[in-house]
């Protein structure tokens, strides 16, 4: 049963809020003062706490502000008939879950109240993101457990050593650069300088230049020598961003100094010598630009001598918690430093078109509007919790993740003998499928009730594994990413569920 705290020194107020919340799963408590109702907390326990502004003594703003001392995690609705800006802006600034003007809308209040409610339940049921990783992977940015990025990890400890030329590839906001730097930093060049440079960011006619310096009067505006990112980083690492975006001009000289290591400088004659390891990242398909003649071919082979793919978040989802692990300790300060299960689980069902980088404005994004000491599904943007696959994910808390903390305790089976039959179809009046998630749960819960032994979450998982490998003709690849988890986890399930013994694909 939940429980609410009214805190308010006017009698109409605590009789209209006994009338509008007279519900048996409701249990309403009231206070005359803010220093009755604190004192009431430890006895009572509530799950939401709704306090006037202006009382004698404590007022609403000072009661907030000591209950969130005593409890983050316990939301405060603040209201009063005396609404300001600045006492909004206080309360918002002090935590409080949000803000209600006398006289309400019943309507109204009684949605606040039910969000609010919700938001205590999930706060209470979080997800602690353990450290997992190493102070150096931390120190670094570069995160990753998934098999994807283990593989981009050993070849990073292969070619650090070496003086080999890199080219680093991959979809926008993949972590190129921390690649970049991650290598550079293993390497015997990481006491010299490590220079940065994005070739799309700089206009084609400063971008040579830029790299190779010019010598004075060589063009309008060259009032005197300058010295560029090759000569600057001489005995260091050259890290050239979007390299795809440089002109066949710059192309050419970026071919020379690979393969002879001279230039001479824009408007200069004399060839200067650089010892530099270059490594170069894109998020452009190269072969399809040498293919059209975009792209030198020679540059290009002289570039990939050693290539690293960095995968799309999409296909490491395992890597998510780390992620907002890492982005929470990076924030720091006030920030929350938990996320509840089912915000996590509806960042694990995203596909991410941005990548880490978008992870990572998402995080900082929650760790601001939240209002409490824990990431809430409301702290997210809609997009995450209103598609199917995510209200999917949501509801399981990971089931597909054995490593992941169940939202039940009877998640997952304990072994394959364990492991229940596949489900039929949830029955549903004929004609008619669920149209959305609860209603899909409800269907499923009818059919768990005409079975009591079933174990619903193990033959839910089951059953979807089966048909994801049936509708991808049994490509796993492919049955994995229609299920969101990644290739490796789903061989886990497969081996688990003793589903090769009987799966026979058309």
């Amino acid at each position: 049963m939940d429980k609410l705290l009214l805190i308010d020194d006017e009698a109409d107020v605590q009789y209209s809020f006994r009338r509008i919340f007279d519900s048996p799963g409701l249990e309403l408590h009231t206070a005359s003062s803010g220093e009755e109702g604190l004192r009431l907390i430890p006895k009572v326990r509530p799950d939401l706490v709704i306090t006037d502004v202006r009382m004698a003594g404590i007022n609403g703003l000072e009661t907030l502000r000591r209950i969130r001392q005593a409890d983050p995690k316990l939301p405060v609705i603040l209201m009063t008939a005396y609404g300001t800006t600045q006492t909004a802006i206080e309360a918002m600034k002090l935590g409080a879950f949000d803000y209600l003007l006398k006289p309400f809308d019943v309507p109204r209040l009684k949605q606040l109240v039910a969000d609010a409610l919700k938001a205590s339940h999930d706060m209470r049921q979080t997800v602690a993101l353990a450290p997992q990783l190493e102070q150096q992977d931390y120190d670094l940015g570069v995160i990753g457990r998934s098999q994807p990025m283990q593989a981009v990890f050993k070849l990073v400890g292969q070619v650090a050593q070496t003086d080999a030329t890199v080219l680093i590839t991959g979809e926008s906001g993949t972590g190129k650069e921390l690649v970049a730097r991650a290598i550079y930093h293993n390497s015997r060049r990481c006491q010299q300088p490590f220079v940065a440079i994005n070739c799309a960011a700089i206009p084609e006619n400063l971008l040579e230049s830029e790299l190779f310096g010019h010598e004075k009067g060589s063009f309008t505006g060259a009032t005197q020598q300058r010295i560029g990112k090759f000569e600057q980083c001489h005995g260091g690492t050259l890290f050239l961003d979007e390299i795809g975006d440089m002109t066949p001009a710059t192309q050419t000289k970026i071919l020379r100094v690979l393969q002879n290591g001279t230039f001479e400088r824009v408007g200069g004659n004399a060839p200067i010598r650089a010892d530099v390891r270059v490594i170069a990242a894109t998020n452009k398909p190269l072969e399809e630009a040498v293919a059209n003649r975009q792209f030198r071919e020679d540059l290009f082979y002289r570039l990939n001598v050693v290539r690293i793919q960095m995968p799309p978040l999409r296909e490491r989802r395992d890597d998510v918690r780390l992620l907002v692990d890492y982005f929470l300790r990076k924030l720091g300060g006030g920030t929350p430093r938990t996320i509840a299960a089912s915000a996590l689980a509806a960042l694990e069902a995203y596909h991410w078109p941005g990548n880490v980088r978008e992870l990572e404005n998402i995080v900082r994004r929650a760790t601001v509007v939240a209002k409490g000491p824990a990431i809430l599904p409301s702290d997210l943007p809609p997009e995450f919790t209103s598609t199917p696959r995510a209200q999917a994910a949501a509801a399981t808390t990971h089931a597909e993740d054995p490593s992941a903390p169940a939202a039940a305790p009877a998640a997952a089976p304990a072994s394959p003998a364990s492991a229940a039959p596949p489900t039929p179809a949830p029955a549903t009046p004929q004609g008619s499928t669920p149209a959305t998630m609860p209603e899909l749960a409800q269907a499923l819960f009818r059919h768990a009730r005409s079975d009591p032994k079933l174990r619903i979450l193990p033959a839910v998982e089951r059953e979807l594994i089966i048909q994801a490998l049936r509708e991808t003709s049994g490509n796993q690849v492919q049955a994995a990413k229609l299920l969101g988890i990644t290739r490796a986890t789903l061989r886990k399930r497969v081996e688990k569920f003793g589903i090769r013994r009987e799966l026979s694909v058309a």
